[in-house]
């Protein structure tokens, strides 16, 4: 079964992106940490990774070369973040995400793009 895995320490949210995760067929785990998702993508070798703009202690570049580092093939990132913070989604884009989103946009597309997201391509 696929596998995703996302950076988020809000539950309830993980449950939610989980559950229709889980619907389409795939697997996500959650990290709460950076180091946390490192670690689990060493051994997953995840197809995406989903990553909430707001993760605590997040550095972005240095995550996205630890994800290169730690992984075969690059999994597609997909970063979510408040609307109001215009220059961290800005930031994310030129950090090299496959794709930012608004928090309400990820919710919207969620359903229907999320084995896009989390499918090794």
């Amino acid at each position: 079964m696929p596998t995703g895995l996302m950076l988020c320490d809000d539950l309830i949210f993980f449950s939610r992106v989980a559950g229709t995760a889980r619907a389409a067929g795939l697997v996500v785990r959650q990290a709460r940490t950076p180091a946390a998702l490192l670690e689990l993508a060493r051994k997953e070798a995840p197809g995406g990774v989903i990553l909430d703009l707001q993760a605590e202690g997040l550095d972005l570049p240095a995550l996205l070369a630890g994800l290169r580092e730690a992984c075969p093939t690059m999994p597609t990132t997909v970063a979510f973040g408040s609307h109001v913070e215009a220059e961290t989604l800005r930031a994310a884009r030129q950090a090299g995400c496959d794709r930012v989103l608004p928090r309400s946009k990820f919710v919207e597309e969620l359903e229907t793009d999320v084995a896009k997201w989390l499918e090794l391509s």
